[in-house]
Parts: C-alpha cells; structure tokens; sequence
C-alpha cells in the first residue's frame, strides 16, 4: 500500500557495502521499518543516507507492506529543519541519546499520533532553545505518559517510590528510590519544558535522576537495554 506520512528516524543499520535499513517512527503507522537500497553509492539518487540523520523528521512516500516484509521509500524530503541539533555537541548528544531511547522502547506497528506529536514537537524545541541541560530527564519521564506507565502522583508527599509499581508509597521495599534522589526526581512531575530551565539540578543530581529513570523504563518496557550513548551523555552533562 502505497502512503503519504511523516516520520522521524529512529535507527539505521548498514547493510552490506552499499544500502541502510532505517527505522522510523511514522505518523500514520507507527514504527516502520525500511530497505534503502544502494543509498550508500548513488550520488543522484533521491533517497539519500544524509536524510536519515538520528532523529531527522522526514515526509515519505512509502511502500508499506502487511506481510512483514521490509518497506521501502519512493519519494522523501526532510521537514523541520533543525538548526543546531547536529552541530551544537550537547544537543548532538542528547540527540543520539534519545534517538537509542526510542529504539529500545517503542514496538507498535499502530498509529499513535499523540506520541508521535510529542516526538515532533519537543524535538523542535531542542532545537529552538539553549538551556537544554535537563532536556533529556523531561523528555524521558514525559514520554512515559505515551507509553503507558508514568507515575502516579496522588501520594507524592509520600516518602518512598516504587519503580516498580510506578507510584509513591508511604513504607520502604524493594526497588524504591528515597531521601535526595525522589525529592530531585519530584521536582520534573508535572512540568513542561517551558519551565525546564526554573529546574536547579547539579551535576550530581542530573545523573542521579538520569539513572532512576533508567532503571525505571528498565522495569516497564521489556527487553529494553541502556543505551551505549549514556557514558557520553553522562560525560557532556557533568
């Protein structure tokens, strides 16, 4: 079925010398996966290895199957240009970041237009902005809203949290988090990133909220794995 759809890179892998497989997240049909063929040697080709960037949001028409079988790309073009996101190095980071984030948690071949929404447009804000140093922390607990498991907050004041369970509780067990690491990890529920930058986190505390929120898609989303660009991210940010 040929279709019209936007959508943003997720993943791309070389296959043999000459072609990619890219993965994307698309706005009509969820996660979709695509052959590139020879995209690495035609020069003149449209569909070029430069659209296909981490995180590039693109309008494609496409080839899409429903046997299985990988789709394929007639006619592309980038959308939303970004600005800084592949030469600023802290955006660059949180960009590969992210971009490994949503390889290892999204699965559904089904249209979601509300997350790929949020995807659009917080990535265009990254984009836009320069105090960025706890985009990715926001990013990853309000992402959690789409993919079904972000806190519940009815019993914050309550002095324990459950990864879990995914809600605050008012007795210790296990796979809690407590003390400094759930007051700073309290202070981005219910935010958006228009106020992000009102967030004091230092270093320490940066790395200490980036690491529940790890753990805590690590407990929800199975077969989800820490993405290999965290020590860099981590190295950039503290």
């Amino acid at each position: 079925m040929i279709e019209n759809t936007k959508a943003i890179v997720i993943n791309t892998i070389k296959y043999g010398d000459t072609s990619l497989i890219a993965t994307c997240y698309t706005e009509k049909r969820g996660l979709k996966t695509y052959m590139l063929k020879g995209v690495l040697k035609a020069k003149k080709a449209k569909v070029k290895a430069a659209y296909f960037q981490p995180l590039t949001q693109l309008h494609l028409t496409a080839n899409h199957n429903t046997k299985g079988a990988l789709n394929s790309i007639r006619e592309i073009e980038v959308i939303n240009f970004y600005n800084a996101i592949y030469s600023d190095i802290k955006k660059q980071s949180i960009t590969l970041f992210l971009s490994e984030i949503l390889y290892y948690s999204i699965k559904e071949e089904e249209q979601n237009i509300s997350l790929f929404n949020y995807l659009e447009a917080s990535l265009l804000w990254l984009d836009a902005h320069e105090d960025i140093s706890n985009f990715h922390l926001l990013f990853l607990l309000n992402l959690t809203k789409y993919l079904g498991f972000y806190p519940e907050t009815k019993n914050k004041d309550f002095p324990y949290f459950d990864l879990l369970e995914g809600k605050f509780i008012n007795t210790y067990k296990l796979n809690t988090i407590s003390g400094e690491k759930i007051t700073q990890f309290k202070k981005l529920l219910g935010i958006n990133f228009d106020v992000i930058e009102r967030v004091n986190f230092n270093a320490s505390n940066r790395q200490d909220v980036l690491s529940i929120l790890i753990q805590y898609f690590e407990f929800h989303i199975e077969g989800f794995k820490k993405p290999k660009s965290l020590n860099v991210l981590k190295s950039v940010f503290s």
